[in-house]
Parts: structure tokens; C-alpha cells; sequence
């Protein structure tokens, strides 16, 4: 199996730690030979050395809370910090969260939480608890505050990084599908056309592309629901779908589930899934490789019951 085609099923595969699709980037990256994807890779393994240097999905608008003590014993726990009752030359250090460290930190959080519960906090610094404690509530001070992190917004990012890999990958392979197997020196593909995938599928915000007089927008609702092979196949049908690929497709969760693979893609799954998108990119399907990619790996997602 290629480098790419490794990169790809690790990215599409949930149970496959996101460092681990990382560090098959890097070696991605050095047959590459691009400087940009590869300094990517580098900070997304090893953390972020400033903030100027994040990417906007690794930066989070943000609710704080703390606990407050009064007179008389008074106080309050868990309260809600209002942005407008902070001096606004610390209001950034309130509401906004920038996430610097490593992506292995990130995915290892998420574990915790979902094994205890817990939720995911991001602590004030003693000097900002001192600067603005006492102008918070009338005649209270703030002991402990912090930054209340939803944990969706961290599964969000560890997601966002599949998928931006997903997106790179698939359109390197359209453009060379050797380029993982280049050997030392030698360039499947010009450094200029890598660094504007990279640009656009990785570093950019693509919110919605066009393919044809067709716009499809990333969040545009998938209606498929678990278990439900007739929701998955109305779906793909309205995507343009014909129905010789859906009877295809059919057949192979058919053969995966006799093969014991359950609430996954199997094998014959992802061969369907690999043939799909290369009709995307040879425009026998009218949509963008990427888009296709994303769209066809979020409504098989849903089917089997997890989420990218």
C-alpha cells in the first residue's frame, strides 16, 4: 500500500491515534520536500511556540467560571465571570483560549474526560486572580477561575486535523500518486502546487467550494441516521450518487459485516469509499475531491455511529 493511501485509512480510521497520522505526515512531508507542510506537521506533534503562529481552529472563544468568598462565610462556586466586569485590557485572557500544546495533549484530554466525566478547565494565572478579583461581584473575591473548554471544541479540533490531512492527501494523490514513494531528491510534484494545497486545504478556512454551478458548504446537513442503510443510500443519492455504486456499496457492508467488522468502515467499505472519490477527481461525480471525501466519510461516520 502506498504512503498516501496509508495516510488516508489512517485518517478516515477513529481507532488510529492522530499522532500517529502526524508522524506518517512527516515522513510524507521530507518525500515532499515542502518546508510549510512539514513545519505544520512539526508544531501539530510538538506544540505551538507562539500564538501568532496557530491556526484560527486551534484558537477558542471561551466562558469563565470561578469560585468566590464573601463576608460571613458568603461565597459563590462555579460562577459565571461576566466579560464586561474585566478591565478590557485582560478580556482576551478571559474569552479567549489558545491552544498551544502538543496534539497528543488534546487527544489524551478527551480520553480523560470521557472515561471520568470531567470537565475540561484551563486555570487563571494568580497574577490576573489578583488583578481583577475584587472587581467581579460587589463585596466578594475571586479564590479560583478558569477556563470552562467544552469538550466538543477539543474532539472539533482533533477532527479538523484528520480531516484537513484527509483533504492534503487526497488531492496530492490526484495530482501525483507516487509523490509518497518519491525517492531522496527526486519530486513528483512541483513545491509551488504542494504549497497551494497546503494553503488551501490545510492552512486556509474552507468553509464551502464550488464544483460546477454546485456549491457545498462543510456543515451542510447529513441525514443519515445509525444502523439505517435506506437513510445512508437516500443520502448519497442526492449527492448524485447512481445506484450501480449504491447496490456496490450495499454488497460491501453486506461482506464487511460477515467478515465481523462492526461500527467501522471495513475493508470492502473503504475500497467502495477509495473508488468514489477517484470518480470526484476524474469528474465522473460533479464534486470537488475534498468535498467528496468529506461529505462520503461523515454520512458513512454516522451510519456506523461515531463522528469525524
Amino acid at each position: 500500500m502506498s504512503l498516501l493511501r496509508e495516510i488516508q485509512d489512517a485518517a478516515i480510521d477513529v481507532n488510529v491515534d492522530i499522532s500517529v497520522v502526524l508522524r506518517k505526515c512527516k515522513v510524507l512531508a521530507a518525500r515532499l520536500g515542502n518546508k510549510e507542510f512539514k513545519l505544520w506537521v512539526e508544531y501539530e506533534l510538538n506544540g505551538y511556540t507562539s500564538k501568532e503562529d496557530l491556526p484560527e481552529y486551534r484558537i477558542l472563544r471561551v466562558e469563565s467560571r470561578g469560585d468566590f468568598f464573601g463576608m460571613f462565610q458568603s461565597g459563590l462556586k462555579n460562577a459565571p465571570i461576566p466579560s464586561s466586569s474585566i478591565p478590557e485590557e485582560y478580556r482576551d485572557l478571559v474569552n479567549t483560549l489558545y491552544l498551544m500544546e502538543a496534539i497528543s495533549f488534546y487527544a489524551s484530554l478527551t480520553k480523560d474526560a470521557e472515561r471520568t466525566g470531567d470537565t475540561l478547565k484551563s486555570p487563571w494565572s494568580a497574577n490576573l486572580i489578583r488583578l481583577v478579583g475584587s472587581k467581579i461581584y460587589q463585596d466578594m473575591n475571586l479564590g479560583d477561575a478558569w477556563q470552562q473548554i467544552p469538550y466538543g471544541a477539543i474532539a472539533a479540533l482533533l477532527d479538523t486535523v484528520r480531516n484537513r490531512i484527509l483533504s492534503f492527501v487526497l488531492e496530492i494523490e490526484a495530482e501525483a500518486p507516487d509523490a509518497g514513494e518519491a525517492p531522496p531528491n527526486v519530486k513528483q510534484i512541483a513545491d509551488d502546487r504542494v504549497s497551494q494545497v497546503f494553503n488551501t486545504y490545510i492552512q486556509g478556512n474552507v468553509t464551502s467550494l464550488v464544483a460546477g454551478s454546485q456549491t457545498i458548504t462543510q456543515n451542510i446537513e447529513i441525514t443519515v441516521v445509525q444502523n439505517d442503510l435506506e437513510s445512508l443510500k437516500q443520502y448519497l443519492a442526492s449527492l448524485g450518487i447512481g445506484k450501480p455504486d449504491l447496490k456496490e456499496l450495499d454488497q460491501a457492508i453486506q461482506e464487511d459485516a460477515q467478515s465481523g467488522v462492526k461500527g467501522n468502515l471495513g475493508s470492502k467499505v473503504k475500497v467502495w469509499l477509495g473508488k468514489m472519490i477517484s470518480k470526484a477527481g476524474s469528474s465522473a461525480w460533479n464534486v470537488a475531491t475534498s468535498i467528496a471525501a468529506h461529505l462520503l466519510i461523515k454520512a458513512l461516520s454516522k451510519y456506523y455511529g461515531f463522528e469525524l
